[in-house]
Order: structure tokens, then sequence, then C-alpha cells
């Protein structure tokens, strides 16, 4: 089933190689394969706009086309800073969750990029444009990011802009990160909302033509 080689693929390709996940994999994969596959995005109709604070609105010429909520990890590397070798802190690597639509059907995956990647094939990779702490401030920022690039044909092939909006968790472990524990891995929950925008001449829904891919 797709939705669960989705589940193994996103943690066999570890960001950090030679890090074992087994646990992760099992359990992921465990939920993966009960979820449904999305045929038609957003039930064949446009999202509402969300309520986002001003500097994370996508522009006027541009409408919501998928409404997707996030569920994974945010994952970090202890690392030495750049500047001083001698000091180390937590360094976000990549995203790694499951993308499922309001009810439930799973919509595709967010990987490294940052890459959203839909069951249609299609995939957009973004660029943070502004960013806002948001209602929760132990949570990871709301953000608009811009799309940086597009491939495939379908719901994110012609996406324009993208928010993160409603985070739930997600923010660098609070352990310590020193010499003593290097190269150490966190994946750290999170949940998010995430908006895709395109053109409004192109405001059409479209339909998800990859449930009969896999």
């Amino acid at each position: 089933m797709y939705e669960t080689q989705i589940a193994i693929e996103r943690h066999s390709r570890s960001a950090v190689p030679g890090v074992v996940r087994t646990q992760a994999i099992c359990a992921l994969a465990a939920v993966a394969a009960t979820l449904p596959i999305a045929s038609v995005g957003n039930g064949g109709s446009l999202a509402v706009p969300p309520d986002a604070p001003g500097n994370l609105r996508a522009p006027a010429d541009q409408v919501v086309s998928v409404e997707a909520l996030a569920s994974g990890f945010q994952i970090y590397e202890c690392q030495s800073k750049v500047d001083k070798p001698s000091t180390y802190e937590w360094t976000f690597v990549a995203p790694d969750a499951v993308l499922l639509d309001q009810s439930g059907r799973l919509l595709g995956r967010h990987y490294a990029g940052p890459t959203w990647e839909s069951i249609d094939g299609s995939s957009v990779t973004g660029e943070a444009k502004a960013r806002d702490p948001g209602s929760n401030p132990s949570s990871i920022p709301w953000l608009l990011l811009t799309a940086k690039s597009t491939a495939g044909a379908g719901v994110f092939s012609a996406t324009k802009s993208i928010q993160r909006l409603q985070t739930v968790g997600g923010v660098a472990p609070a352990e310590p990160c020193s010499a003593a524990n290097a190269e150490q891995v966190a994946e750290v929950p999170y949940t998010a909302t995430y908006y895709f925008y395109r053109p409004a001449e192109n405001a059409r829904p479209v339909p998800w033509a990859g449930a009969d891919k896999y």
C-alpha cells in the first residue's frame, strides 16, 4: 500500500546516515496503513482562506487550492556552531510528516527541502518569506513560504505560496547539547496545518490522479 510505503520510506531515508529508527518506522507504518487514500483534493472544492497575521497572508491574486493537516516530526541534530566549533546547539535538519485532509484521508508527505509531495506525484519546494510566533510560544513558528520550484502535474504543480499555521510542538529539544552527545538526532513530534495557494486564474480544483498509481 502506498500509505505504508510513505511511512517506511520517510524513515529509512534518514537525514543523518547510520541512524537506526526501527521503532518509529513500525509505529508510523502501522498508523499510515489505517488511513484511506484521498481521491479528490478537498472533496472537489477550494479551501477557505485562513485567518492569518498580516505578514503571513498570501498575495491577493492567489487563492487556497489545498488545505493539509501535517502530523509527524521536526528533526534536529546536536551540532557544533560554525562560528564557534567548541560550542554546540540543536540544529534543525528536516521535517518528516504525513499530510492528511480534513476527513483524515492521505494526501501525501512532507520532507526535507522543505518539500510537499502529493499522492499524484506532484510536489512543491518552498522558501521561507515571513514568520510569526503564532498563538503558542512553545511551538514552532507560523510561516509564509513562496514556491521555489514545482514538479509533476497535479495539485501542487501550480502552487505559488504556502502557509504553515496552527502549529503544535516541534521546537528544539530542551535536553543539553554538547560534545558529549554530538551528532545525536532528536525527532520532536509536531502537527500543523498547511495552506497551498495558486493563481486565481488556475483556481479550479484539480483531481487527485495518483491513487491508482501505487
